[in-house]
C-alpha cells in the first residue's frame, strides 16, 4: 500500500476500459438501495458514454499527493546539482502528463524508458542545468508510474552529467530504509502526502492535509530527522479522485465537484466505488460533509480505481467514481 490515506495502492492501475463490468451489489449505504429510483429528480442520474473526465476537487478533501523528488540528504549536500535539476522536472510536470505518460505504457505498450525520454525531450527541463558528475540510481516501484517517473529522473540527471540509472526496489519500508542509507539507491520519485504520514508514522494523527504548503512544512522536518532531503512539488498528482463521463458532465455543465453539488441537489447522483468508500473520510463521508453532495444509492465494486469501476460509469450504472486523478484511462477523455 502506497500510504494509510488512501484505499489501495496504484500497484498496477488497469486501463482495460473495456473489461467486463461482473457483478457488483449495493451497500445499501448513503441513500438508498443503489437505484435511481429512490432520488426525488433524474437530473444527476447516471449518463453512459465512453470517454472520462475527473471533476475537479477544488475543496481539496483529499490529501496533497503531488510528486515530489526524495534524496539521500547526504548525497545532496555532496552533489549540489542533484535537486535543483530534479526540482527542474517538478516545475514542467503535471497531472496531464502523468496521464498520459501512464497511458503511452499501459495502453499504446510502449515502454517506461521510450515515454520518459521523450517527455524530457519535448519539455526543455534540461536546459541550463548545474553540471554534477559520479553515479547516482533512482529507485523505481512496481507500478507504471513509478517506472516511468524514475525514467525521468535518470534521463534528466544523465543531461545534467551524472552516470544514473533506474533500479526498481520493493515497498516503501524498503525503499525508503534504502534512500536513508544511500547506498544501494540515491534518489526517488516520492507523493507528498503519502511519504509525510509515512514518516510520521502515528495512526492517531493526520499531519498531511489537502493544502502543499502546509504538507511541505510538515514533512521538512520529519526529512531531516530520517536523512532525507526533498525538492520542490510538482503540479502532478495522483491520488483519490472522482470520475464522470463527459458526457454527464457536458449535460449537467459541471467541472468540479462544487458544481456538482450545485447542480444535484435533487439526490439523483449514485457513487460507484470500493466496500470501504461509505465508512472512508476521502470517499463518500468526505464527499457529503466537504461538499454538501446528497446521494440516491451507492454501488460496490471489488476494484478501487479499477476496469469494473470505471466501466460501470462508462456503462451508467453510476453517475460517478472512484478513480485515479493519474490513471491513464482517462487519457481518452
Amino acid at each position: 500500500m502506497r500510504a494509510r490515506i488512501r484505499f489501495i495502492a496504484p500497484l498496477a492501475v488497469a486501463v482495460a476500459l473495456t473489461a467486463a463490468c461482473g457483478n457488483s451489489g449495493s451497500s445499501g449505504t448513503g441513500g438508498g438501495s443503489g437505484s435511481s429510483g429512490n432520488a426525488s429528480g433524474d437530473t444527476c442520474a447516471p449518463v453512459a458514454g465512453d470517454k472520462l473526465v475527473v471533476l475537479e476537487d477544488d475543496k481539496h478533501l483529499q490529501n496533497a499527493d503531488n510528486v515530489i523528488p526524495a534524496v539521500n540528504a547526504q548525497t545532496a549536500q555532496s552533489q549540489p546539482a542533484l535537486l535543483p535539476a530534479l526540482n527542474a522536472v517538478s516545475a514542467a510536470l503535471t497531472t496531464k502528463d502523468l496521464v498520459d505518460m501512464n497511458a503511452a505504457v499501459d495502453v499504446n505498450r510502449k515502454s517506461a524508458g521510450d515515454v520518459a525520454a521523450a517527455w524530457v525531450a519535448d519539455h526543455g527541463v534540461t536546459d541550463g542545468l548545474q553540471k554534477g558528475s559520479g553515479p547516482i540510481a533512482v529507485g523505481a516501484g512496481g507500478f507504471t508510474e513509478s517506472k516511468v517517473l524514475a525514467s525521468v529522473y535518470a534521463a534528466v540527471l544523465k543531461a545534467a552529467g551524472f552516470d544514473a540509472s533506474v533500479r526498481e526496489v520493493g515497498s516503501r519500508e524498503l525503499y525508503l530504509a534504502a534512500l536513508k542509507a544511500g547506498t544501494e539507491i540515491q534518489a526517488f520519485p516520492e507523493y507528498l502526502a503519502t511519504v509525510t504520514e509515512f514518516l510520521e508514522g502515528n495512526d492517531a494523527t493526520q499531519v498531511a492535509s489537502g493544502d502543499v504548503d502546509k504538507t511541505l512544512a510538515a514533512l521538512k522536518p520529519l526529512a531531516q530527522t530520517a536523512g532525507l532531503a526533498f525538492g520542490q512539488p510538482s503540479d502532478a498528482v495522483d491520488q483519490n479522485a472522482f470520475a464522470v463521463t463527459t458526457a454527464f458532465a457536458q449535460q449537467v455543465g459541471v467541472k468540479t465537484l462544487s458544481e456538482l453539488a450545485a447542480a444535484c441537489g435533487d439526490g439523483s447522483l449514485i457513487l460507484g466505488g470500493p466496500a470501504e468508500c461509505p465508512t472512508r473520510p476521502f470517499c463518500q463521508p468526505g464527499l457529503e460533509q466537504t461538499y454538501g453532495l446528497k446521494f440516491a444509492g451507492f454501488q460496490e465494486y471489488g476494484d478501487t480505481g479499477g476496469p469494473l469501476t470505471k466501466a460501470a460509469i462508462q456503462k451508467g450504472e453510476v453517475s460517478m467514481g472512484l478513480v485515479f486523478s493519474s490513471d491513464g484511462a482517462l487519457a481518452q477523455g
